[in-house]
């Protein structure tokens, strides 16, 4: 058995690279809109469907240029969107990460909206202030508020 060495990943100068979308795999559109609209404060930015499937755009205000997809189209065979449907129902995937300035408020926000709450506000041996909840499809959402300095 030949060892094989790991790729080496050049950097290239002068390249620059942003964040510009990502995708959460949603069960259900509507209470993906509801709970990342109303429960999160996210504006719609776009809702597109095209027959059982939808894609709706969601951003932070701030953050133009910055989407989230929320679909419930899923690109396989058959037996791909059957494994990554069970893993979403399990909550097995993870969804993203949020900052506030504010996350006691925030989280009175989630938990008022009636979000699944996994786990309260609490100090994280990484340095930051956070909690954790589920979006409605099982998704784990975490919100945190950086440390002052």
């Amino acid at each position: 058995m030949e060892k094989r060495n790991p790729p080496r990943f050049l950097r290239v100068a002068g390249m620059d690279i942003t964040l510009s979308q990502c995708f959460v795999i949603v069960t259900d559109p509507d209470p993906a809109l509801a709970f990342y609209r109303d429960a999160l404060g996210l504006e719609v930015r776009n809702d597109v469907a095209r027959g059982e499937f939808r894609w709706i755009t969601v951003g932070a205000g701030p953050q133009p240029g910055v989407s989230i997809v929320l679909t419930n189209y899923l690109n396989g065979s058959p037996a791909d969107v059957e494994a990554v449907t069970a893993l979403v129902a399990k909550g097995a995937l993870n969804g993203v990460h949020f900052h506030t300035d504010d996350l006691d408020a925030a989280f009175a926000k989630v938990r008022d909206a009636g979000a699944e709450i996994v786990s309260e506000p609490a100090d994280q041996p990484w340095g930051t202030r956070d909690f954790a909840v589920r979006d409605p499809s099982g998704n784990l959402l975490r919100i945190d508020q950086p440390p002052t300095a």
